[in-house]
Order: structure tokens, then sequence, then C-alpha cells
């Protein structure tokens, strides 16, 4: 990513990295090279250690997807998660001189993938992204609810612990903008919707007073 080395725009913490996979657990999954080159949009979790460290990755795929045979010649794979982002207009700006941008937040990941087909290891990756997606809604759905069907479907998935090699993280969020530039920057992002970037940007500049 063009700015992952520009420490203005690196991650404080883990907790930001953690954050944008909860918000954005919908990711590209790629290996690149060679003639079965693949990349499969797909929901990735995060994988803590004993001591809360962000070690691995975990996701599934479906036995039929051509990516599986990939990762099995070869587990080294990169995750891209695009969070947040949108163009920055210098027309919000008094100072009309200024250069268009765009603010966005990402992380792209270093993999070394295993392949899991047990039925319960298939199962507790299912029934854990289940649980991510539905917590906190009023009627939370189980994966139990189907039935029978369950199974059916548990046997076509196989599923992915992807090992943490190394984490490259952006999050180009006004850091560098002046103060007076920063906040009209802020006010035409939620006048055209982007509210989830903004939240963002909001929260980064609080955090630097």
């Amino acid at each position: 990513m063009g700015h992952a080395r520009d420490s203005r725009y690196a991650a404080r913490s883990q907790d930001d990295i953690l954050a944008l996979l909860r918000a954005q657990p919908m990711a590209w999954l790629v290996s690149a090279g060679g003639d079965d080159a693949a990349f499969t949009p797909l929901p990735l979790r995060a994988g803590l250690d004993a001591a809360g460290r962000l070690t691995a990755l975990r996701g599934h795929l479906a036995l039929r997807n051509p990516h599986l045979a990939r990762l099995r010649r070869d587990p080294r794979a990169q995750a891209l998660v695009l969070g947040p982002h949108a163009y920055i207009s210098p027309g919000w700006l008094d100072d009309r001189t200024q250069a268009p941008s765009w603010n966005y937040a990402a992380v792209a990941f270093e993999l070394e993938v295993r392949i899991e087909t047990a039925a319960d290891a298939v199962g507790a990756e299912l029934d854990a992204l289940v649980s991510q997606m539905e917590a906190g809604r009023p009627a939370p759905w189980r994966t139990q609810e189907m039935g029978a069907r369950y199974a059916g479907l548990a046997a076509g998935v196989a599923a992915l612990h992807g090992r943490i090699l190394d984490t490259r993280a952006t999050f180009k969020l006004g850091q560098d903008e002046r103060p007076h530039d920063f906040a009209q920057i802020l006010a035409g992002l939620q006048a055209t919707g982007a509210d989830a970037l903004a939240g963002w940007m909001g929260e980064f500049d609080g955090s630097r007073r």
C-alpha cells in the first residue's frame, strides 16, 4: 500500500486493526502468480492467542473452489481488507488550490494458510462466524436452526487457518491536514453520507488531542 511506510498513517495499536476487521470482515484472499493464481472474496475473523495478540485470520471456503488446490500447493497467501474510504474534494475547502485526495483504512496480511476439513474444525469455524455476525441482533440466528440441512452444507466446506506472517496497515484519515481544513473535510464527508469514514477520522483526530 502506498502509505504503508509513512508512520503518520500507522495503526496506533492492534486495536485499530481488530476494529477494522470487525467493521469490515469481507476481504480478498489472494494467491498471486502462476497459472493457478486465485482470488476469493470471503469473510475473515481475527484469531487471538492466549495473550490477546492477533496471530491468525480464520475463515472458510467451499470445497469446490479451485482456490483450495492452490493453497494446498502453496500455502502462502495475502488477505486484503479495505475499510471505509472516500474521495476528498478540494471543493469542500476554503483553500481550493489544494489537490484532491482519498482517505481510507486498509490492512494487508501475509499469511501461511492451513486447510482443515475435519467436521469438528469446520463446525467450530462456521459457528464462530455466525456468532460474530449475529451478535447484538434482536433475535440472533444459530446454525442449529438449519436442522438436517446443516450437515449437508457443512460437508462441502473447508475451514482455513491463516497464520499471520506480516501485517501492513494504513489509516490515512487526515492526520496531515491543518485543523481548519480537517474540519471542512469532515463536514464534506458527513454531507455526502460518508459517515463511517468521518467517524474513523474523528476518532483518530480525538486521540491526538
